[in-house]
């Protein structure tokens, strides 16, 4: 059984994250041979407050 993790700052809409995860679990699905059934998709909405890139947070810039 495949996991995936899939990390974005937060801000995308239901409908994106549908998307995503239908097609996320096609990819592997197909490249591995593995039931779709038996994929398994996390998401985690990370704010902007809490990622930094290049010594400063998101929300700062």
């Amino acid at each position: 059984m495949p996991y995936v993790t899939v990390k974005m700052l937060e801000g995308r809409t239901d409908e994106q994250k549908r998307a995503l995860v239908e097609k996320v679990t096609a990819a592997v699905s197909e490249t591995i041979d593995a039931p779709p059934e038996k994929v398994f998709v996390f998401l985690e909405d990370l704010k902007k407050s809490e990622y930094a890139v290049n010594g400063k947070l998101l929300n700062d810039e």
